[in-house]
């Protein structure tokens, strides 16, 4: 089982355009609604095939209500820990290359004592779990270092492996803590270690440093470029072709629930969150792929890869 803790989930609103002109007036396509947030989105895809996983987030307002009423028939078990701020709503505009403008709000702020009681659900939860994946932004006022107290926290109960997906700050900090995994995307490996990734031996450098300060394995998403694997026996690229690719909303997301759900570690769970990963970003909105989405045949490892290969501008 893998539990998921999202401290700031989302209503996710997802347009899809022709084009996105700054200053115009656009008509949508199509439109899509969908339970947000980077640990919901995990949980979302895990229950998708079949896999048993329970999110832990704060719920709060007609919004909050709203997300746990669209987690329900996608067999996700949602412990809610009820705040009295609004939950946010986030808006994707998609055109049809795949590229996505996101606006997101941003979110309630917790009191202490919210806080205090949605770490406690998310240890109480992991309890006897393969994983806990702490996932996401955190709330406005939140201290930076709450995934870091998280981690110290679980470890103490001789709890589960713990991943982490944020970004910025709250990221960096969770790196003392000693995370088992975390998961950039090529913007935030870059901004965690200080360092270029233009190319995938910049990746692989990025995250060598990330695993210095203390990450034990990166996985880090690529956008069109695929996923790259860091860890104690050394890198591994992978990627698969997307004939038609619709939204990358949740993408990353989706890798990481494939990985987690491998199990195994290694080259054979970076196949697993490769084909995961892909699968997504064929689908319309947020929409988590199931087992008939993947393609697993598609994918490709390289052990060997060119560290001087490019890597597309668009993460």
């Amino acid at each position: 089982m893998i539990v998921t803790l999202t401290p700031n989930p989302s209503l996710d609103r997802t347009l899809e355009v022709p084009e996105l002109h700054r200053g115009a007036v656009l008509r949508a396509t199509a439109r899509h609604t969908d339970p947000g947030g980077k640990g919901v989105n995990v949980s979302r895809a895990l229950a998708a095939n079949g896999r048993k996983t329970v999110a832990v987030l704060p719920c709060g307002g007609i919004v909050g209500s709203r997300l746990a009423e669209l987690l329900a028939p996608q067999g996700v078990e949602v412990l809610a820990v009820p705040v009295l701020g609004e939950i946010r709503v986030n808006i994707s505009v998609v055109e049809p290359d795949g590229t996505v403008t996101k606006i997101n709000e941003p979110g309630p702020v917790l009191t202490p004592e919210e806080l205090d009681a949605l770490a406690e659900a998310a240890v109480r939860a992991g309890q006897g779990a393969a994983w806990v994946a702490l996932s996401g932004s955190l709330p406005p006022g939140t201290p930076n270092d709450l995934y870091a107290q998280l981690i110290t926290r679980i470890r103490s109960t001789g709890g589960p492996l713990v991943s982490v997906d944020s970004s910025g700050v709250p990221l960096v900090a969770a790196l003392a803590a000693g995370p088992d995994l975390i998961k950039p995307n090529r913007a935030e490996l870059a901004e965690a270690s200080g360092l270029p990734v233009t190319t995938l031996g910049e990746a692989v450098a990025a995250a060598l440093a990330l695993r210095d300060r203390g990450a034990r394995t990166v996985l880090a998403s690529l956008g069109a470029d695929g996923a790259l694997l860091v860890d104690g026996s050394g890198a591994v690229h992978g990627r698969a072709h997307v004939a038609e690719p619709r939204s990358a909303v949740g993408a990353g997301d989706a890798l990481l629930a494939g990985y987690l759900s491998a199990g195994s570690g290694g080259a054979e769970a970076l196949a697993e969150a490769v084909a995961w990963g892909a699968a997504a970003t064929s689908l319309p909105g947020s929409r988590m792929p199931g087992r008939d989405h993947l393609d697993r045949a598609s994918v490709r490892l390289d052990p060997y890869f060119d560290p001087n290969h490019p890597l597309t501008e668009r993460n």
